[in-house]
């Protein structure tokens, strides 16, 4: 076994390798950008080298750095997380030339599996259903287009080294092809150096299932189940869960057996992800066909570690020392329910825009959630809590910042309970309780997903977002129960406040305690409620509750008769005039009144917000790339006006309505911040 391990990554996934070094006795080395200095994986290695400034392709994308800090330190193998360089054949290459070794799976594996149009022929031979598409090389546009209209309209355009959902376009006619065509191939070449592109058909009504792979060297290799991971945003994973509420024993065993015959076919050993699309409408199961192979451990692979007890990240260092594995097929259970929610800093409110900043406050837990704990019997990261376990696997903390940088991930939340309704249970409470402020995201979307009437069925695609979120995200859905409940907390804190101001010395002294008659305005609708003992009445409807919230606190526990498992968590913040309560995936804001004053509350005057119809708004930090138009043209609704790159993504903007450029406020190559005005329009 290894002495010392470096782990050529950064962030959450570095600190997951390390847990896992620490358990086994083995030391740790972390190397580091300038933006990361400051970050936890660096203080939870052994030993730390800086390798170079913020940018990934100045030190995490370099081979060359990983290497040095491996002799300065004796590092006598590598751990590559996931992205950067964890599937480049030439960087394993270069570690076995210097007697390092590569926790992960040979070159060749890579090279043959990284390559998405030879990893489709190597499949089909292999004897595993591949998806109907040309695998070839395309000439130009027009090459593209008429293979596209050949295979038949919707097809999936994509670049042959992507992923993350970089480098991809759904093209359903012509038009789309030529749009997007050239954008892809841009794509592949910024983010992955290659700028080939496959075209395939595009599977309608898809669901995303993949199968878990494990081999060591000596020709042992098994399936750990497989993970659904439909719910998706522009092809990037937002809910993971395992095992799949589609996937049938019969199809299990089948897609594994493939699964397991292509790793074969390419000498494969380690952690690796076989992923795969399945029809949706085909009740049998039989219509799965290979997309790509990830010869890498996932970012989702926690869901699988929870339903079987399998430590994948200690299985990778012990096929790489080479050891066999002491697992058979008939090992390989599967034991009650995980999910897994991606916490990102982006704003559903905005259109998942990407966000960038500073954390100013983050706490994934609140009191009465522990740091260890068992669930099961099976070790874990994070807590028991009942019938169900959390984990929160992060790199994050408070006061540091999310950079422009990387991925802008900030955390994983794991649960993992008996039954799939537990578990997502469980997903709701821990949500509640996720404390992050001083840039967006996305934990109001990831609750309203859990408590969604669809999700909950189990009928998902991967266009479950897209179809029910068509206008965008709003926040959950509130019923008039838990408006009146939300009504009634509104006015127990306006009380408290009031009460605890006239126990300032010098104040409100001896002045008797607040009228317990309130109304409460929460969004356009008034509420009329009355505080009283044990609970409140709102608009004549008896709420029986209690919380536990004071003056000065964020969080409060909350019980009553109309909250729909009889208890919830509930973050409490005071915004200018007005309260804020944010719960089961909303936030709502209310302004309260003594009921005597609510005949003067018509005559409060709104302030107006800014006419912004007449600017191009720069909607996340990011740099433009390109400029459509020039001053004093005329555009269309929906014409292009400008590109900008952010998280290494191209999004287009487009002109709402007909109007004339009057003005260009931003030159192409430019860095923007966010709300920047690009241009005008007249």
């Amino acid at each position: 076994m290894f002495s010392k391990i470096l782990v050529a990554n950064r962030g959450e996934i570095a600190c997951r390798v390390f847990q896992t070094a620490r358990k086994m006795g083995i030391a740790t080395v972390a190397v580091y950008s300038d933006a990361d200095r400051n970050a936890p994986f660096v203080r939870m290695a052994d030993e730390a080298v800086h390798i170079g400034p913020s940018p990934a392709a100045e030190s995490y994308l370099l081979p060359e750095k990983i290497i040095a800090a491996c002799k300065e330190t004796g590092a006598e193998a590598v751990h590559p997380g996931y992205g950067f360089l964890s599937e480049r054949a030439s960087f394993v290459e270069a570690l076995e030339a210097e007697n390092i070794v590569f926790i992960g799976p040979p070159a060749g594996a890579i090279a043959a599996m990284g390559d998405k149009i030879e990893s489709k022929k190597l499949a089909r031979e292999a004897g595993v259903n591949v998806v109907p598409g040309f695998v070839g090389e395309i000439r130009d546009t027009d090459h593209a287009v008429e293979i596209s209209d050949e295979i038949g309209y919707p097809v999936m355009m994509k670049a042959s080294a992507g992923g993350g959902g970089k480098g991809m376009r759904l093209a359903y006619s012509e038009k789309d092809v030529r749009e997007g065509f050239e954008a892809t191939k841009r794509e592949g070449l910024n983010s992955f150096g290659d700028d080939r592109v496959f075209i395939e058909k595009f599977i309608e009504n898809p669901r995303h299932i993949e199968i878990q792979i494990l081999g060591d060297k000596h020709g042992n290799t098994l399936y750990l189940n497989e993970r659904e991971c439909s719910i998706q945003r522009r092809h990037q994973k937002v809910v993971e869960e395992a095992p799949s509420p589609f996937v049938t024993e019969k199809m299990r065993k089948a897609m594994g057996e493939q699964c397991v015959a292509l790793a074969k076919a390419v000498d494969y050993h380690s952690a690796g992800t076989v992923e795969l699309i399945v029809s949706g409408a085909d009740k049998t199961g039989e219509s799965f066909y290979f997309l790509e192979m990830n010869t890498r451990l996932q970012v989702e692979h926690p869901v699988t570690e929870a339903i079987t007890g399998v430590d994948l990240v200690e299985q990778m260092i012990r096929v790489a020392a080479g050891e066999k594995l002491e697992l058979s097929q008939d090992d390989i259970g599967i034991d009650g329910w995980s999910i897994e929610n991606r916490v990102y800093a982006e704003d559903p409110y905005r259109g998942f825009l990407p966000s960038t900043g500073r954390l100013i406050e983050y706490s994934p837990s609140v009191e009465g959630w522990s740091d260890d704990g068992e669930v099961a019997g099976k070790p874990r990261r994070g807590v028991a809590r009942g019938n169900g376990g959390v984990r929160v696997d992060d790199g994050v903390f408070e006061g540091g910042e999310v950079s422009m940088f990387y991925d802008p991930m900030i955390a994983k939340l794991i649960t993992w309970a008996p039954t799939r309704e537990e578990a997502a249970d469980l997903q709701i409470e821990a949500l509640d309780s996720f404390r992050i402020k001083g840039l967006g995201h996305n934990v109001d979307f990831l609750s309203a997903i859990m408590q969604h009437e669809r999700f909950r069925s189990g009928e998902l695609t991967t266009g479950f977002i897209a179809e029910e979120y068509p206008e965008g995200f709003e926040g959950a859905p509130a019923s008039e129960d838990h408006l009146r409940q939300l009504a009634a907390l509104f006015a127990g804190a306006e009380f408290d406040r009031q009460v605890r101001s006239r126990q300032i010395s010098g104040q409100l002294n001896g002045s008797a305690n607040p009228s317990s008659h309130w109304m409460v305005k929460i969004g356009g609708q008034s509420f009329d409620v009355t505080l009283e003992e044990g609970g409140a009445t709102v608009d004549g409807h008896r709420i029986n509750g209690t919380w536990d919230w004071a003056v000065g606190k964020t969080f409060a526990n909350v019980t009553g008769d109309a909250i729909s498992n009889g208890e919830m968590v509930v973050q409490v913040e005071r915004v200018g005039v007005r309260w804020r309560i944010t719960t089961r995936g909303a936030s709502h804001e209310a302004l309260v009144l003594p009921a005597r004053l609510t005949a003067h509350e018509g005559h409060m005057i709104e302030k107006e917000p800014p006419d912004l119809s007449k600017m191009l708004i720069c909607p996340m930090p990011g740099m433009l790339v390109k400029l459509h138009v020039s001053e004093g043209e005329t555009v269309q609704p929906g014409q292009p006006l400008a590109t900008v790159e952010a998280m290494k993504m191209e999004n287009i903007l487009r002109a709402e309505k007909e109007a004339t450029i009057a003005k260009i406020n931003a030159a192409e190559g430019e860095s923007l911040a966010v709300d920047a005005v690009i241009l005008e329009l007249e």
